[in-house]
């Protein structure tokens, strides 16, 4: 049985709820901002996924760190998408709370895993 991972838990979950935000966004015709938070959301827990199987510690610290860029750019994604009424404060509260954990976690496992 494998061991259950945290982050990479985190990150799949957050991936879904970012595919349903695309298909939310992709009924309103909004097919350009839907396409790059979608790229991006679920980037961050593919480069997770790849970290867990890196083959060096400079492997594994340099897919958390494309990672953690990765769910940086998504939060500018998502301002952007609740600043022009794409999605509502509620939606963006959401999953901002959801990314900043994610945020939080991945800058931890960066820092640790430098020592």
């Amino acid at each position: 049985m494998v061991k259950e991972n945290l982050i990479a838990t985190k990150t799949y979950t957050f991936a879904l709820s970012i595919i349903k935000l695309n298909r939310h966004l992709i009924a309103k015709n909004e097919y350009v901002l839907s396409k790059q938070i979608l790229r991006s959301g679920t980037s961050i827990g593919a480069n997770v996924e790849e970290a867990i199987g890196g083959i060096s510690k400079k492997d594994f610290r340099a897919k958390m760190s494309i990672s953690y860029k990765e769910a940086r750019e998504t939060h500018y994604w998502l301002r952007l998408l609740k600043d022009s009424d794409n999605i509502s404060n509620e939606e963006f509260i959401e999953l901002e709370n959801e990314l900043n954990s994610i945020l939080k976690i991945l800058f931890k496992i960066i820092q640790s895993s430098k020592e």
